[in-house]
């Protein structure tokens, strides 16, 4: 049957079964297939594992429909030209969407296969950046994820796809499981290189041995010949398999006209080899397979190390992206039936009950509808005491259930848990790279050209004045030299400063968080949800007039039903407590618009109300009022048309630790100011408690944004803390910003770092991190440089010969990234003092379970 002729009548969806071919692209199936995918209920052929991973991966996003639409085959090329398949699912419209910024933009994550070291990254990104349309390109060497953003008119994704694998790369889109098994397989691939390696060169030093002992002419020319070919037949399988990494990656640089890392690698092993086989075939000259074998060997060896820290390094984001499980126990028909049914986490939708057993993850958000039970969160907020979690109360998906079985309702897919969007600040903070890291690659670029041209002048020179000495010291020029310790300095070192904060529960998400924060001058503190809990509970209510209580309190609860805000919420847990009557009627706001800094107001039966500070009521109420609170109270008015209704008092506590990093940032020099929405006297009352100089309160959005601007006007560099959404224009404009974990959604996607622990001593720690990852990267520069400086003029002078310069290039890498290493090293004092931390909020959480209702009961 002609397969390409059924196609083109519009018949290959109907007619796809009644031939022996590929259901994917139409193609012949080969004698030993054995792939193949269930689409609508059928198993279907495949011709190569291509086609099933591609067909797999469009059938679980809900695009099989593509299959019953379409009017022919996928259209094959030339196997040398071949795009992975997976590319056809970032073509399709409907798969777009997900990528899609807006009408000119989209953005995707990547994986690599086949990323070696700094070079690569350096390589690829030159490549892409050539491409028409590519608005932005990053290529994180820890993580081994490529970040693309394109305007969709003029570049497509098959385009970034074609333009890596072009230079000997593949790319595919960004799959977990699929991306932990590649770099296994890298792993072992790497491992085996370098015993390969290993084994040629100590087979090889037995044979050089004897000709270095024999000065006095005792060694035979026979045995000499013997020695000699035996080395070179043990030298190949270096050379052809060990070394395979430096030659392509060279030959991928210099077809793009570039010169890569690799390439004074790559000439330094051929030159060494070509130049021993040459001799060897001759039967005069010096032969260098010992120098050779033993700088693959050792060069591998540095590599594998820098795979091993960058594992590490990234090892505590890939936990994150790991936590969510795949699957859960859905409970249909949840009261009335338990029995549970496995499905796939992406399956559940809002509103679905899910058993979760000790032991296993929570697969989204929910809330505990059934059983109490001891929750691990230490993956999300690098707390290690579990925390008690009973009925009504809210878990994030990827929390861990300890001690006993618990029913959730699902309130977020997954895809909106909050480990997703954890996952998401992840993706956007290997998107960009630090100025320094910026110039290190540009200084590294520019220094394989000066040592090409240097070599080449050593050679000549050399070949003028001792012509036998030319060949091995030029080649000693080449091999000590170390491009890859400059291009490393930077990027190991981030890479674990970020794996460190992580664990201590901080988010970096822009690159410039590091490089910035050890300079500022200013440190900008917000109030409520910040310097305090956030968790304030209403203290006293005082009703004007006639004005019912209760009612009052119930209007102002269902004002405040759908604000998140900490004072909201106050208020809202308040009228809960105080409504124990079931027949007190739910009251409803409509039309309820929020004014930023000041209030809101909203319709009830007919009635426009207002509920905000003083000023903004008065607006309504019409006449002044007393508004006069205690110390360090924050007080909130309900007033109707003409008429004062209530004064709502509220207090908010002191985080614990606060002090403790006001003076530590006070200690290094710094200036911290207190900068809050709430009314000056409250906010000097927590300035005086932590012994803050300087406190500015009633403070709307724009003049918190306006006061921050001045500041760096003045030629300062202020770091800004903040929760709410009042706080995220001024999060933007700061020079370093740190959005709390638990604060509004909003002002974590416009701050610059989230802290996911509820410690406020995780900025202090970030502080301290970005003064030593500092330090670190200015050691590893001034190494990589010193060396250089040293080692490349003593190999010209003839002073070290092939093999030193081996040793020397990989002990140079290698000093770069045990360095950076040492800034995964949590101090022990700060692990005892997380420890005493969650101790102390286990005991607070136990207590507040017991006596939340009566602390909240208005009297």
């Amino acid at each position: 049957m002609n397969i390409h002729a059924e196609a083109e009548t519009g018949s290959v969806a109907q007619g796809a079964t009644a031939f022996d071919g590929c259901y994917h692209c139409g193609l012949s199936l080969p004698p030993a297939a054995h792939w193949a995918v269930e689409i609508d209920g059928q198993r279907r052929e495949m011709c190569c594992p291509g086609c099933q991973a591609a067909a797999q991966t469009i059938v679980e996003m809900g695009l099989a429909d593509y299959y019953r639409t379409r009017s022919a085959f996928s259209a094959t090329v030339d196997s040398a030209a071949l795009i992975p398949p997976e590319l056809l699912l970032y073509d399709l419209p409907e798969a777009q969407k997900k990528f899609d910024l807006n009408e000119e933009s989209a953005e995707a994550t990547l994986s690599i296969e086949g990323i070696r070291c700094a070079a690569c990254v350096w390589l690829i990104e030159r490549r892409l950046a050539r491409l028409p349309g590519l608005q932005a390109v990053n290529l994180n060497v820890a993580t081994e994820r490529l970040y693309v953003r394109w305007q969709k008119e003029l570049c497509k994704p098959s385009d970034v796809l074609q333009a890596v694998r072009d230079i000997g790369y593949a790319a595919y889109p960004y799959d977990a499981s699929r991306h932990d098994a590649q770099l296994r397989r890298a792993s072992r691939t790497l491992s085996r290189q370098l015993f390969v390696a290993g084994l040629s060169m100590m087979q090889v030093m037995m044979y050089a041995v004897p000709a270095y002992i024999s000065h006095d002419g005792t060694l035979e020319n026979d045995m000499d010949t013997l020695m000699r070919w035996a080395s070179l037949l043990l030298t190949l399988p270096a050379v052809c398999y060990s070394a395979l990494p430096f030659f392509r990656g060279a030959y991928a640089s210099l077809r793009q006209g570039a010169l890569g890392m690799d390439v004074p690698v790559a000439l330094g092993i051929g030159a060494a080899f070509i130049g021993s086989v040459v001799a060897v075939l001759r039967g005069d000259g010096d032969v260098y397979f010992d120098s050779v074998t033993m700088f693959i060997f050792l060069l591998l060896c540095s590599r594998y190390l820098e795979l091993i820290a960058r594992r590490k390094a990234a090892g505590a984001l890939e936990k994150l992206q790991h936590a969510l499980p795949a699957a859960a126990a859905r409970m249909n028909g949840y009261p009335a039936q338990r029995e549970c049914s496995m499905v796939a986490a992406t399956q559940l939708c809002a509103g679905d009950f899910i058993l979760v057993k000790p032991g296993e993850a929570i697969a989204a958000d929910g809330e505990i509808v059934e059983g109490a039970s001891a929750i691990d969160m230490s993956l999300l907020t690098g707390e290690s005491a579990a925390l008690k979690r009973g009925v009504g109360e809210t878990l994030p998906g990827g929390a861990i259930n300890i001690t006993q079985a618990i029913v959730l309702r699902v309130s977020k897919v997954a895809a909106d848990s909050t480990l997703s969007q954890l996952i998401r600040l992840i993706e956007r903070a290997g998107n960009a790279k630090p100025q320094i890291a910026l110039w290190a690659d540009r200084v590294a670029a520019w220094f394989v050209a000066a040592l090409l041209l240097f070599a080449l002048a050593v050679f000549v020179f050399w070949q003028w004045h001792d012509a036998a000495r030319a060949w091995p010291i030029a080649i000693a020029v080449l091999v000590v030299s170390c491009p890859c310790a400059l291009s490393l300095a930077t990027p190991t070192a981030l890479a674990a400063a970020t794996d460190r904060l992580v664990r201590q529960g901080v988010l970096i998400v822009q690159p410039h968080v590091l490089e910035i924060l050890h300079r500022t001058t200013h440190i900008v503190f917000d109030k409520t949800g910040t310097l305090t809990v956030g968790k304030p509970t209403l203290q006293n209510m005082h009703a004007f007039a006639d004005a019912e209580r209760n009612a009052c309190l119930q209007i102002a609860a269902a004002l405040e039903a759908s604000n998140a805000h900490p004072l909201a919420q106050a208020i809202v847990a308040a009228a809960s407590a105080a409504a124990t009557d079931t027949t007190t009627s739910i009251l409803v706001a409509h039309d309820v618009s929020y004014t930023a800094g000041q209030g809101l107001d909203g319709v009830i039966d007919g009635v426009r109300f207002r509920l905000g500070n003083a000023s903004f009521v008065g607006e309504l109420a019409g006449r002044s009022i007393d508004h006069q609170s205690g110390t360090g109270m924050t007080s909130v008015y309900l007033g109707s048309s003409d008429t004062w209704l209530a004064r709502f008092d509220l207090s908010d506590a002191v985080r614990e630790d606060a002090r403790a990093v006001v003076a530590y940032f006070r200690k290094l020099g710094k200036t911290v100011i207190l900068l809050s929405g709430d009314q000056p006297d409250v906010a000097q009352h927590v300035a005086a408690e932590l012994g803050i100089a300087e406190a500015h309160g009633a403070c709307l959005p724009e003049q918190k944004l306006a006061f921050v601007q001045k500041l760096q006007q003045q030629g300062n560099i202020v770091a800004m803390v903040g929760d709410g959404i009042n706080d995220a224009a001024v999060l933007r404009a700061a020079d370093v910003s740190f959005a709390m974990g638990s604060g509004a959604a909003l002002a974590q996607t416009h701050a610059d770092t989230v802290l996911l622990s509820p410690h406020l001593a995780a900025i202090a720690h970030a502080s301290e991190v970005a003064i030593k990852t500092m330090h670190v990267i200015r050691q590893n520069l001034a190494w990589a440089t010193c060396y250089n400086l040293l080692a490349i003029p003593a190999a010209a002078i003839g002073w070290i010969n092939p093999w030193m310069s081996g040793v020397g290039m990989s002990l140079s890498s290698a000093v770069v990234v045990l360095n950076a290493l040492r800034l995964r090293r949590i101090p022990r004092s700060q692990v005892e003092q997380s420890a005493r931390l969650n101790e102390k909020n286990a005991k607070a959480e136990q207590a507040n379970g017991i006596s939340a209702v009566a602390e909240q009961r208005v009297n």
